[in-house]
């Protein structure tokens, strides 16, 4: 028994395939970009030329070999989503996990008393806890300092996922935790 599909005018064809187009993939990753992806229909290649390549896959092949981090985060957090789109925005490929016990994952992680936000993540053995920004996510894979990893304690505002409509930032530190608890000043942000 065969099947047969109506026929469509090409640009038609070419207009229906496209909404169903996969989601973009992470080169560096292999896995879809986006939460959620949509199946699609075969088409011969000659007659409906590809979608267009995501700007994020295409544009910095640096970006494209982030590691991917795994975000526990509580289930009604939106700084913390925030926080999770900002470092997609960077190109870092992003898992989470909604939990209600953060402060398990946080011992478990190596977080210090008293450095706590209100997520905490995991990138290739360091933690990073809070609102940290990408740029110092970034270093810290580059420097691979001896360290548990990275806190913003609290939740400062202009932070990233904190961030207020007069664009206004608390001056806040980037702490590095060292493996005996210890801090020290990695970064800092704001004006003083």
């Amino acid at each position: 028994m065969t099947s047969r599909l109506p026929l469509l005018p090409l640009t038609a064809l070419a207009l229906a395939l496209a909404a169903c187009a996969p989601a973009p993939v992470d080169a560096g990753a292999g896995e879809p970009a986006a939460a959620t992806t949509t199946a699609t229909a075969a088409a011969p290649a000659a007659t409906v030329p590809p979608p267009p390549a995501s700007p994020s896959a295409t544009a910095d092949p640096v970006a494209a070999a982030l590691p991917r981090v795994l975000v526990h985060k509580s289930p009604t957090c939106g700084c913390c989503t925030a926080w999770v789109a900002h470092m997609q925005q960077a190109g870092f490929p992003v898992d989470v996990v909604e939990t209600v016990d953060l402060e398990a994952v946080r011992k478990k992680a190596g977080v210090p008393a008293g450095k706590a936000s209100c997520h905490t993540a995991v990138v290739e053995g360091y933690f990073v806890e809070g609102h940290v920004p990408a740029e110092d996510v970034a270093r810290l894979l580059r420097e691979r300092p001896d360290a548990r990893g990275l806190t913003v304690p609290g939740m400062p505002v202009g932070s990233p996922g904190m961030e207020v409509p007069s664009g206004a930032v608390q001056p806040y530190a980037v702490l590095l935790v060292a493996h005996d608890g210890t801090t020290t000043e990695f970064s800092r942000h704001g004006e003083p």
